[in-house]
């Protein structure tokens, strides 16, 4: 889910693939978020295996999710959602079970991410990166900031300078739930509520300026546009770090009351035209240094125990390894299917249609 996510990304969804079965050999094609792969891990993969690595992009999960109903499980070799996606794809059919035996670099991962509720015993995904969703704001604005989501929902706290809200629903809502006490991975129905009565109050607020994702909310932030919004830490990081100027008054934290951690993982579609490439794929990015190589370059934490050695030290420290104390306030968004699903949604839209 979490990714740099930029609005300039082309989809290349509607990619047909015909052609021999040799020329699937020949090929993988790779459906991911935008900005979220090193160019020189793709370069490796296809000079070891001779394959020609076709890369395809989404921007929301939706979006993918979208994409696969219309044919895309026969279209990509590999997808990388976000966990509260996962067991959706499982029980739509729409992924395939990992051949483990195929996976000689699976013992690379991490005891915590080896059999995670998103997909126990993990028979389905591999993990592929991993972050959190915290409040960035201007620390020029806010120099005694609590850490606390009331920067975003108490007009006492933050009665004038502009802010933006999350576009992902569920991240929103689960702010929403955080701050009002019934903690970020709430699924309580009258929580839900509650949490989209106080959405909808926070809208008509004065200073509330939308709902912005990933990227264009740090850009905001970065022009003040707004002064506290939404993002991920390793996209603040990141950006930080190539534009230490623009963004040395901006700061990231993770709210007391909780908030997101989350899981990008690779799967396999039903219907891959190549998954035995795929898995090979898979076993590359979960190898040592690769592994380290593409945190290295994304500034997200690696799920990849054995990378560790080769990390660049900016990412065994907050904001991309979280300290003890807020891991402890981290919680998986909730996966939502059948009547569940329905009604977040409906509620979902109610937000944003008032």
């Amino acid at each position: 889910m979490k990714t740099i996510k930029t609005s300039l990304a082309v989809t290349l969804g509607g990619l047909l693939l015909a052609g021999s079965a040799q020329a699937q050999e020949n090929k993988l094609y790779l459906f991911n978020w935008t900005e979220y792969m090193d160019p020189e891990i793709i370069t490796a993969f296809e000079e070891e295996y001779n394959v020609e690595v076709v890369q395809n992009y989404f921007n929301s999960l939706p979006e993918m999710f979208a994409k696969l109903n219309a044919g895309g499980v026969s279209q990509y070799d590999i997808i990388v959602p976000s966990n509260y996606y996962i067991p959706r794809l499982i029980e739509t059919g729409l992924v395939q079970r990992l051949d483990k035996s195929k996976l000689s670099n699976l013992d690379n991962v991490k005891e915590q991410f080896r059999n995670p509720s998103y997909d126990p015993g993990s028979e389905y995904s591999a993990p592929y990166q991993w972050g959190t969703t915290g409040i960035v704001y201007n620390a020029e604005t806010f120099p005694e900031a609590p850490k606390s989501w009331s920067l975003l929902f108490d007009p006492e706290v933050n009665p004038s300078h502009p802010f933006a809200l999350m576009g992902d629903g569920q991240v929103s809502i689960g702010a929403a739930c955080a701050y009002l006490g019934h903690g970020y991975d709430c699924t309580d129905t009258e929580a839900w509520r509650e949490a989209a009565r106080l959405l909808i109050d926070t809208k008509g607020r004065d200073n509330f300026s939308g709902f912005v994702d990933g990227t264009p909310s740090l850009q905001q932030l970065a022009r003040g546009v707004t002064h506290v919004a939404l993002s991920y830490n390793g996209d603040y990081l990141f950006f930080k770090d190539e534009d230490p100027q623009t963004f040395a008054t901006l700061d990231y934290m993770i709210p007391d009351e909780g908030a997101e951690m989350w899981v990008d993982a690779m799967l396999i579609p039903s219907e891959a035209p190549n998954p035995d490439m795929a898995h090979k794929f898979i076993d590359f990015i979960l190898d040592a240094e690769v592994g380290a190589q593409l945190s290295n370059y994304n500034y997200y934490a690696s799920p990849n125990a054995a990378a560790e050695p080769h990390l660049d030290a900016v990412l065994t420290e907050p904001p991309v390894q979280p300290s003890d104390e807020d891991m402890e306030r981290l919680h998986f968004t909730p996966s939502l299917s059948g009547e569940q699903l329905q009604t977040f949604q409906q509620l979902w839209s109610e937000v944003q249609a008032r």
